[in-house]
């Protein structure tokens, strides 16, 4: 059944007249207001949003995460140019004390560790090496083979290095594959590239400071074959449609995009 309307009576001889609530009433001359300020509410919360992203995204690049792009083949083939890598920056972090390394997950810079540091000669540029030698060993290279004299020991060991090539041999001064013997400084590190005939490293202009690492490279988040950089390049200048533009650069970036190299822990 349906629910009848409430009536009230002033009097018993006067006619019954429908309850008045003045409360909608009230609700209908606030609901301009309200309205008119839920835009900028939703302004206020999305520049909020926005500033906050933009806080941890800077602290994250900052202190834990930095990409980087590989420009020059000295690292191939571990790492090949149009390469792109996100390097680990909290792991190498310094520390001010060592109980902090009793709390926090971070480690010693060690052989075979792929770091991106800002180059000595000009600390505006970054590099990305391979480290070879740690403060206070001796370092040699004999017919391209390098030899390590560790810290308190007499003799030299050769290394082991899988991921070292020669793939033009005779490019390099006789001088870099038959190499010192150096001694490494305290605080400072050897370094070479995987790409030993076509590298500029530490055999040339010296070595690391510590202060001067970034971090070490963790994964190749992206890949692009510089074969297929100039395509979409044209492809970004042609004065056909827009739409006609937009899918040739995406079709050149598929293809240029190396698809098996996406995610490879750098080793």
């Amino acid at each position: 059944m349906a629910a009848r309307p409430s009536f009230i009576h002033n009097d018993a001889d006067a006619p019954c007249r429908r309850r008045h609530d003045p409360a909608p009433l009230k609700a209908l001359e606030n609901a301009p207001l309200e309205y008119a300020a839920q835009p900028r509410r939703f302004l206020f919360e999305y520049t909020q949003a926005a500033i906050i992203a933009f806080i941890v995204a800077l602290f994250v690049r900052t202190f834990l995460f930095q990409p980087f792009q590989i420009p020059s083949p000295s690292m191939e083939d571990t790492l090949l140019v149009g390469d792109h890598i996100l390097v680990n920056k909290f792991a190498l972090a310094p520390l001010s004390h060592p109980l902090e390394r009793l709390f926090l997950p971070l480690a010693e810079v060690a052989h075979g560790d792929v770091i991106v540091f800002r180059y000595p000669g000009d600390p505006s540029q970054d590099y990305v090496k391979r480290v070879i030698g740690l403060p206070g060993e001796t370092v040699k290279i004999v017919n391209k083979v390098v030899y390590l004299k560790r810290a308190g020991e007499d003799g030299y060991a050769a290394q082991l290095e899988p991921f070292s090539n020669h793939k033009d041999p005779g490019s390099v001064p006789p001088n870099l594959d038959n190499f010192g013997p150096v001694e490494i400084p305290d605080g400072h590190y050897f370094v070479m590239g995987d790409n030993r005939d076509n590298s500029l490293d530490s055999r040339e202009w010296g070595f690391v400071p510590r202060a001067n690492i970034i971090g070490r490279g963790l994964v190749i988040y992206w890949s692009f074959t510089t074969d297929n950089l100039e395509g979409a390049q044209a492809a970004s200048r042609d004065n056909a449609a827009g739409v006609r533009r937009i899918l040739s650069s995406a079709g050149a970036f598929f293809k240029g995009t190396r698809w098996d190299r996406t995610g490879l822990l750098i080793r």
